[in-house]
């Protein structure tokens, strides 16, 4: 199998696989809609239980949309807005202090890495990526 062949399937594997994360963890708040709110309501945000919904939905929706592959770029770029929020709010630096287990800081990391993966899945994908990326493929083949 050449490196041509291999990229035309390990996209589509990435995209899927980051598609099912966002789709799994909305599905999991949605089945624990008040522990999610409950979760919320700890850091002070109001109207807890309409997020946690909000969330839920938005992540079933978002990651179904990665798996099927239509509108990625809007999906994405939500991903990434909702990603950094989230992020910072529930995962910061300022509740490193108070987890000695390490977790908060676990799901930091963990949350900037999918955010650089869906960084470069947004830079590399729609109609001006494709462009370029079918003349550079008729540059070569000449």
């Amino acid at each position: 199998m050449n490196l041509t062949t291999l990229n035309q399937y390990a996209a589509p594997a990435g995209r899927i696989l980051v598609g099912a994360f966002f789709l799994l963890a909305g599905i999991g708040k949605l089945t624990n809609i008040e522990g999610t709110a409950g979760y919320i309501a700890s850091t002070g945000l109001p109207m807890s239980t309409f997020l946690a919904w909000d969330a839920a939905l938005f992540l079933i929706l978002a990651g179904g949309v990665l798996i099927i592959g239509k509108y990625m770029k809007e999906a994405l770029g939500l991903l990434a807005l909702y990603t950094i929020l989230v992020t910072a709010l529930f995962h910061g630096p300022h509740l490193w202090a108070d987890d000695p287990t390490g977790g908060q800081q676990l799901n930091f990391m963990k949350n900037m890495a999918l955010l650089g993966g869906i960084l470069y899945m947004f830079a590399h994908t729609g109609k001006g990526h494709a462009e370029k990326r079918t003349e550079s493929q008729s540059q070569e083949q000449m």
